[in-house]
């Protein structure tokens, strides 16, 4: 990993690296920080004489080699620096809060209005909304390219950047262009490697945040934090990590809560944590238990599902969505164990 000295190389700068680097059967990509551009080799860069010719330019600070499976999510990258902001919030500097409905139902669209109103009122960032579905059942509801438009129109009314989940590139693609400000890969693709490489190309140009929720059956956390590099890999670090409960469940439980691997993630990555807690226990009563949870373990925030007529709702909504007064009470006690775990100022 390439750290010049200035903010970012020239244009004839970046092609006397290149040039070196491509005469040892490596290439360069392109990571544009919050405050500088890094210049990752793609390849072995274990090479000294590659090395030492590009630390030999005066330009350049210093060549990082960082011996890790995920170059770039490593904490231990020059990225380490990078941060995220969206809906007004930089993450890891205050408690950010995704919320809203699982799935936007197409025919009552007035519903997701009055949610996406009621979740702003009651502290949410940024507003998710189910436009596409993957649904175990061929027959169940799959979504609906129409909600697209209610979730872009809920963002105009609202002001709050949105968030929607693609499972494939022409999802993708329709996502981008209607403008939506956070993608959404869900548990069922977490290891789609072929989707996750076509979400990096589609976003390496862009402001676009990835979450990424982990995969039901992710083994090893190196693996989880491997996916994310996928995406970051082609220029946009810009990537959350999201656990949301894996398997096996326990009785009364959708899936495993694990909440409790924030902390072993943040010794690996600098990328922020926020965890699901709606799938995570799948059931709305024990919702804001697992969010406080999360909280304690030093998730950066938290995705909640929330609705103003759960029972209303379609999807999941019925029987995991919490109220919006919920959600404001969940949060104002999210943020006073987020307070408790800021460290004390020494005069």
């Amino acid at each position: 990993m390439i750290l010049p000295k200035s903010q970012r190389l020239t244009p004839e700068q970046l092609a006397e690296v290149t040039e070196i680097v491509e005469s040892f059967g490596c290439h360069i990509q392109q990571i544009v920080g919050a405050v500088r551009t890094i210049y990752a080799i793609v390849g072995d860069e274990r090479d000294e004489l590659m090395i030492n010719r590009i630390e030999g330019l005066s330009y350049i600070e210093r060549v990082d080699k960082i011996q890790s499976p995920f170059k770039l999510m490593d904490r231990r990258s020059d990225l380490s620096t990078h941060r995220i902001s969206l809906g007004g919030v930089t993450l890891g500097e205050e408690l950010f809060v995704i919320a809203g409905q699982c799935t936007i139902d197409p025919k009552n669209p007035d519903l997701f209005y009055e949610t996406a109103h009621a979740v702003k009122e009651a502290g949410a960032h940024v507003l998710r909304g189910g436009v596409w579905k993957p649904r175990t059942n061929p027959y169940s509801f799959q979504g609906d390219v129409k909600s697209l438009e209610i979730l872009m129109e809920a963002h105009r009314q609202t002001g709050l950047p949105v968030d929607a989940e693609v499972m494939d590139e022409h999802q993708l693609k329709l996502a981008l262009d209607a403008g939506v400000h956070m993608l959404q890969v869900g548990a069922r693709n977490a290891l789609n490697y072929s989707l996750l490489r076509a979400i990096g190309r589609a976003v390496a140009e862009r402001d676009t945040v990835v979450l990424l929720k982990r995969s039901m059956h992710m083994g090893p956390l190196n693996e989880f934090i491997s996916a994310a590099e996928y995406i970051a890999a082609f220029g946009n670090p810009s990537v959350i990590l999201c656990p949301r409960g894996t398997a096996p469940a326990p009785d009364g439980y959708r899936n495993l809560p694990d909440e409790s691997i924030t902390p072993l993630l943040k010794e690996r990555t600098w990328a922020p944590v926020v965890v699901d807690p709606s799938h995570s226990v799948g059931k709305a009563a024990y919702v804001p238990a697992c969010a406080l949870a999360a909280v304690a373990y030093g998730a950066d925030g938290l995705c909640i599902e929330s609705h103003v007529q759960p029972s209303k709702g379609m999807g999941d909504d019925p029987k995991q969505a919490i109220t919006p007064a919920q959600l404001a009470e969940t949060i104002s006690q999210a943020k006073q164990i987020w307070a408790l775990r800021r460290p004390v100022k020494v005069a």
